[in-house]
């Protein structure tokens, strides 16, 4: 029998939105000006880390000039970022059905909240990394959703497109349905539940 869900918690980019070309000119921009070795494509392995996370895996260390340049590139650059298919279409299936969504990113809150007002996006709540709010793959900012939402674990799932991701969902002891079409190239554990393109969340209501 298929697992049904009455609360889901979403991944942003690599789920809802695909902002890689976004993220190749931000980090490209930020490189040029602070003289940083790391290949866009060395960094894009550590999506779904927190900013600063990143830069300590490419051995950077983290400088808030560092990340207000890539957030300075990044909303310069915002149009680049596109909503994958059919994400309006399914999102106002779930509100018909009376089903809340919660958003957990890494992306900073003034990036977040412009996509999603700007895309008419209304999720119950937006959790993003913070003081004293671990980022991903800890679980903080999940308990913190379900925490909002008042929801039990068994009751809700997180969709993400990567393995930080994964852990997140694991670490927070909740399901994981795997956004296949998102960013993630490396192989990963076997998932109960893996989607090709997000109409298919409808099928887990």
């Amino acid at each position: 029998m298929r697992k049904k869900y009455n609360f889901f918690i979403f991944d942003l980019d690599g789920v809802i939105f695909d902002s890689k070309k976004n993220m190749s000119f931000s980090w490209n921009e930020t490189k040029k000006k602070f003289h940083l070795k790391p290949s866009f494509e060395k960094y894009f392995e550590n999506i779904g880390k927190p900013f600063d996370e990143i830069m300590k895996s490419l051995k950077i260390t983290p400088s808030p000039k560092i990340a207000n340049c890539y957030k300075e590139n990044s909303l310069k650059s915002i149009l680049k970022i596109k909503l994958y298919p059919n994400v309006i279409k399914t999102l106002k299936y779930l509100k018909k059905k009376n089903i809340k969504f919660s958003i957990v990113t890494s992306k900073d809150k003034v990036r977040t909240k412009f996509l999603l007002n700007k895309f008419k996006i209304k999720p119950h709540s937006i959790h993003c990394p913070r003081k004293n709010i671990l980022g991903k793959p800890h679980p903080d900012m999940l308990f913190s959703a379900m925490k909002r939402s008042n929801i039990k674990k068994i009751n809700c799932c997180y969709v993400g497109d990567t393995y930080v991701d994964y852990l997140a969902a694991k670490n927070a002891k909740i399901d994981f349905i795997f956004a296949r079409y998102g960013y993630e190239s490396r192989k990963m554990p076997k998932q109960n539940i893996n989607i090709d393109n997000f109409k298919f969340i409808k099928l887990y209501l």
